[in-house]
């Protein structure tokens, strides 16, 4: 382990650390006693001196103390170091907002990753701000949260860490003795009341709660958060003629909006039905009205002014006589009684579509609103009317958030997307077409049997078809009945919540045209997709004026016949290969060309996963399939004058298309991103980015300046640029995947015994026992990585801190490209060493791949890595296995010095002093957790008390995996 120096001690982070880690020292003396509280602090310190100092001896003393601990002591000690790397990640959130702000208080340059920095560079490069606006209008860029198993964290937790950032915030120079005594009171309070809360779930997390967890997430950022970065863009495009203190923030069009996966995602998870779609939009539904009611009423509680000061207009006069509010105080107060009678039309709104009374003042009966659009019409009004008599700048305080709200979040509040695997829908269209006797040449239609020619002509065939294919008065099995119970409910829900509400259909495991088709055949025998569909979706007048509320209808409807669009997800290596020809198929049937062109508005979506291609291939060989899938993606495209949207799977972790979104985004192959782009937001991920609203704003922020840039670069720039890029270096590029899957595959896939390592030597059994998502961790029960979920697969590695998902095979590569070289490269090693350092410094594919994979090799700590491999009894299997890693280890770390030209973190010293503060905290959470392992597994601890009859040592290791995953921030 190499020597590294502490961060300054008097740096605001370590202050912050110090006094939250002082902090939760005195509150567990005080509640657990003096003898644990100097257990730890022993444990504490012989960790920070191993680390820091590079002292051996105290790591043998870390070890011996923890073998020494009862167990007892072990659940006691896994929580308080757990707990510390909590308030770690809330003292660095605070850090990164902290630093941003000083950022523009010197009024430096803008930061990277900042609008104004990104509207700069577009400005650079002429494209003028009038050109960014008009851009927006066509722009659908969406984070979705989806809920895969690695968010270990309550809810109650999560909520007491909101707090304790909040009165973290109020502790600065500006108090007074007594304000600053009473906030450590607070702080002290809050910090006892975690530390007495239960960390783990004593039952497994079910759809519903994950579907609430993510609702927090909107309540505390994304409400508050998105419409600010809205009003911050405005601004900073189309700034004020009268100053911006004067004016108030133009309205955008809703290129920004936010998608879910939970409630909607099928694939693997037998828990997600019918019921779960529609209580998912139904309690989304719940709390966007509950928010836009409150902020009415509070709208209604500002907007005092009297038409005795003040003029208004005949439209908001108008709008304030259909109040029924009959109080004499208001009699003069226009812009109040309008209020009154918006919030009584809203109230209405949300009793007809969410069948409850959700509001929390006395109102009247109203005509409810016909849609989102019907609503945001009435905040109009009282714009209008105030931007026309000297009040735009009232409108800035509340209003124009609002009406932005609306028009990001709908009465529907984030698209919910379907996802189902293609085998399934397969075998639900089989039995179909069995059920129902379908012919064909006179004989009945075995449609597992066919291949895939028969099967397309015969799907093309039933599109074409009027009559039914499923009847309900006939018996199908409960899978089928299932699966055509959640299409049938996502009609309905459609029709209810708006056609916003569900967008998309995905299809796991695309491997061939009829896996499309299948899903258009089964939407239109679930009342998705109507065969006599309108061809094209009524418009908007180009007048600019609003569409008629006959228009908006004939829209709506249109929209509701047109059923979802088919995404085809691509995941595996040979299935990212295969993409390019499926999607050219595709997109040449006449009758998909009518539906892209008229039903989808010329856009057609196509899914990346970064999981399994990483599981099947290895990091550097994922990251290039993906690269080289996307370039060809968008020459078919192209041909076909359709506009691609890639959806990206990106994971929490590196391996799985993790790390900073910004570089990833501005680093695809040009042409890819073009105004559109998905991303999903996974696991632990989504609290790390999200639960402190100012780091989530500033997520948002990266992911809307990266898609401005990546979109409007001259594309004439860009594909000369890309073109030379990839005549100097993609023979480079493929030779140096083939060599890293060779390596990758060979450990993980070739080395006889390596599934019995794995098992052995990572926490993936316990994992799997932990009560952290309502997915399974594998696809069957059996002991084979092919069969395990990728991202258990990623988290196990992660645990005991090798994390070769995110580097391994690499090394390989980059050595044997030096000193081999292939056809087409630099005559010499030292000319092939050049080109790797030109490609890191030119690049933005190639360094964005070797940053990423800097960030996990700085995680990545042999010792420790060695300690869970004494976990494997075979010493033979054990000494093999862990002798290959640490090879390749050092291989990778040994060239990626000589292609950087600099060791781990020189170039990031924040980053480096956070994970070093983080080390000594995180590295006692692994010892113990060996420990605990080996216990558990020798059967050591037989205490099988508590309610839902786990042992001591089962709750002291999951408790060991929630700290270790907090402190690595992104393992999953």
């Amino acid at each position: 382990m190499q020597q590294q120096p502490a961060p300054s001690p008097h740096s605001a982070l370590r202050q912050d650390i110090r006094l939250l880690g002082r902090t939760l020292g005195e509150v567990i003396r005080e509640s657990d006693g003096k003898a644990i509280y100097e257990t730890i602090e022993k444990l504490r310190r012989a960790a920070v001196s191993f680390r820091r100092e590079g002292d051996g001896s105290q790591g043998a003393v870390l070890e011996r103390a923890i073998r020494r601990l009862d167990n007892e002591q072990v659940n006691l000690v896994a929580r308080a170091f757990s707990y510390f790397l909590h308030l770690s990640n809330i003292a660095e959130d605070r850090e990164q907002n902290r630093r941003k702000r000083e950022h523009e208080l010197n009024g430096a340059t803008p930061m990277r990753g900042s609008l104004r920095d990104a509207l700069a560079f577009l400005d650079s490069r002429g494209v003028r701000r009038r050109r960014v606006l008009r851009a927006l209008a066509d722009m659908s860029i969406v984070p979705v949260l989806t809920a895969h198993p690695t968010e270990v964290q309550r809810k109650s937790t999560l909520d007491l860490h909101r707090e304790i950032a909040r009165q973290l915030l109020h502790n600065d120079d500006t108090l007074t003795p007594d304000e600053r005594e009473l906030g450590l009171q607070r702080l002290s309070g809050l910090i006892a009341t975690l530390w007495q809360t239960r960390m783990l779930r004593q039952q497994k997390l079910t759809v519903l709660d994950e579907i609430d967890n993510a609702l927090g997430y909107y309540e505390h950022t994304f409400l508050k958060a998105i419409p600010r970065l809205y009003q911050d863009l405005a601004n900073q495009l189309e700034p004020g003629s009268k100053g911006p203190q004067l004016s108030r923030p133009a309205l955008l069009p809703p290129f920004l909006k936010t998608g879910s996966w939970i409630g909607g995602d099928r694939d693997g998870n037998p828990n997600v039905d019918a019921g779960t779609l529609e209580e998912a939009l139904l309690r989304q539904a719940t709390h966007a009205f509950r928010h836009y009611l409150d902020e009415v009423k509070a709208l209604g509680t500002e907007l005092s002014m009297s038409y005795t000061l003040i003029d208004a207009s005949p439209a908001l006069l108008e709008l304030a006589t259909e109040s029924r509010d009959t109080s004499l105080h208001r009699i003069d107060e226009p812009y109040r009684r309008a209020c009154i009678h918006i919030y009584a039309r809203l109230a209405a709104t949300a009793k007809a579509i969410v069948g409850r009374p959700l509001a929390t003042r006395p109102t009247y009966e109203a005509d409810p609103y016909v849609d989102p659009v019907d609503f945001e019409a009435d905040l109009r009004v009282i714009a209008d009317s105030l931007d026309e008599n000297h009040g735009a700048v009232i409108a800035s305080l509340r209003l124009s958030a609002l009406q932005q709200a609306v028009r990001v979040f709908g009465f529907h509040l984030a698209t919910v997307d379907l996802r189902q695997s293609s085998d399934v829908h397969e075998r639900v269209l089989a039995e179909l077409f069995t059920v129902a006797g379908v012919k064909v040449n006179g004989r009945p239609v075995e449609y597992l049997k066919l291949n895939e020619e028969e099967r397309v002509a015969l799907l093309r065939e039933e599109l074409s078809q009027a009559r039914p294919l499923y009847s309900p008065w006939l018996t199908y099995s409960e899978e089928t009945t299932k699966e055509l119970a959640v299409l049938q409910m996502a009609a309905r829900c459609r029709a209810r919540f708006g056609p916003r509400a569900i967008e998309q259909s995905i299809i796991s495991h695309t491997e061939t045209l009829s896996d499309l088709l299948e899903l258009l055949v089964l939407q239109q025998e679930t009342g998705l997709l109507r065969p006599d569909a309108p061809r094209q979706p009524a418009r908007a007048s180009s007048s600019g004026r609003a569409p008629s509320a006959a228009q908006r209808s004939a829209e709506r409807e249109a929209r509701l016949a047109a059923g979802l669009m088919v995404v085809p997800l691509f995941e595996t290596i040979p299935d990212l290969e295969r993409a390019p020809e499926i999607m050219a198929a595709w997109l040449d049937l006449p009758e998909v060309r009518r539906r892209v062109r008229h039903a989808q508005n010329g856009i057609q979506e196509v899914m990346l996963g970064y999981s399994d291609s990483n599981k099947d291939g290895g990091y550097l060989t994922s990251n290039w399939s993906l690269y080289c899938a996307e370039r060809e993606l968008v020459k078919v495209f192209e041909k076909r004058r359709v506009r691609l949207r890639l959806f990206h799977g990106r994971g929490g972790s590196v391996a799985r298309g993790g790390g900073p979104s910004f570089e990833a985004i501005v680093a695809q192959p040009p042409g890819t991103v073009n105004g559109q782009i998905r991303l999903t937001e996974q696991g632990e991920v989504i609290q790390g980015k999200y639960k402190d609203a100012g780091v989530g704003r500033w997520h948002l922020e990266n992911i809307v300046a990266a898609t401005l840039e990546a979109s409007l670069t001259p594309p004439a720039e860009a594909a000369r640029i890309e073109n030379e890029r990839m005549r100097k270096y993609f023979s480079a590029m493929s030779w140096m995947s083939e060599q890293a899957q060779t390596a990758y595959r060979d450990l993980v896939y070739g080395t006889r015994g390596f599934t019995d390592y794995f098992f052995a030597a990572t926490p993936i059994r316990e994992i799997a026992g932990l009560n952290i998502g309502s997915r399974p961790a594998a696809r069957r029960s059996t002991q084979r990585i092919e069969d395990l979920r990728a991202i258990p697969w990623g988290f196990s590695w992660a645990q005991c801190r090798l994390m070769l998902t995110g580097w391994y095979g690499v090394g390989t590569a980059l050595e044997r490209y030096v000193e081999e070289g292939c056809e087409g490269a630099p005559d010499t090693p030292e000319a092939r060493l050049a080109q790797l350092q030109e490609m890191v410094r030119e690049w933005p594919f190639f360094r964005t791949l070797v940053s990423n994979m800097e960030q996990v090799l700085a995680k990545t700590d042999l010792t420790i890595g060695r300690r869970y491999a004494g976990l494997v009894s075979n010493r033979r299997l054990r000494e093999h296995v862990f002798s290959r890693i640490e090879d390749e280890f050092q291989r990778t770390l040994s060239m990626f010095r000589r292609v950087c030209g600099h060791d781990l973190l020189a170039n990031d010293p924040q980053l480096a002093a956070a994970l070093l503060e983080r080390f000594a905290y995180i590295d006692p959470l692994n010892h113990l957790q060996v420990e605990l392992l080996r216990r558990h597994r020798k059967g050591v601890a037989g205490d099988t008390t508590g309610n839902d009859a786990e042992s001591r040592s089962q709750r002291a290791i999951h408790m060991t995996i929630n700290g270790i995953a907090a402190g690595l921030r992104n393992s999953g």
